[in-house]
């Protein structure tokens, strides 16, 4: 499956762009991935024009939540129902528009905490990482 991870803005804190790149590189083992660092003042349009048809996934503090099982079965089952590409939006430090919600296949939180936009980027990474490890039976992940 082809991943696409689309945010609003590049990490600037080099811990959070390092630990990104590194679980970017980790998870081109298991997806094909295209990262793609818009600038903070996009528009809904060129935000838009990034995700063509995928099914879209966008961090949303009202969204739902997942396990990293939970993630993995989400990410398992859309593989098995045809879905070949799924783009992950993470907004800028405003959150997103209406047009975007609306456009939205599925709302996901990471909980009732809030992050910073770099910290947001490292924990999506990490977690797509994990759910695919566990997906193929690697022993990354531990109950």
């Amino acid at each position: 499956m082809r991943l696409k991870i689309i945010t609003i803005g590049k990490p600037k804190l080099l811990f959070a762009r390092d630990g990104f790149e590194e679980y970017i590189k980790r998870l081109s083992a298991f997806h094909k991935i295209d990262v793609v660092h818009l600038k903070d003042n996009a528009s809904d349009e060129k935000i838009l024009s990034e995700i063509d048809e995928d099914f879209l996934v966008v961090l949303d503090e009202n969204g739902g939540e997942f396990t990293s099982r939970e993630l993995a079965q989400f990410l398992n089952a859309k593989a098995l129902g045809g879905v070949s590409k799924i783009s992950f939006l993470i907004g800028g430090p405003d959150g997103h528009d209406n047009l975007i919600i609306k456009r939205a296949n599925y709302l996901w939180s990471f909980g009732k905490l809030t992050f910073p936009h770099d910290v947001a980027m490292l924990i999506l990474a990490e977690a797509l990482y994990r759910a695919s490890t566990i997906n193929v039976g690697h022993p990354y992940h531990r109950d």
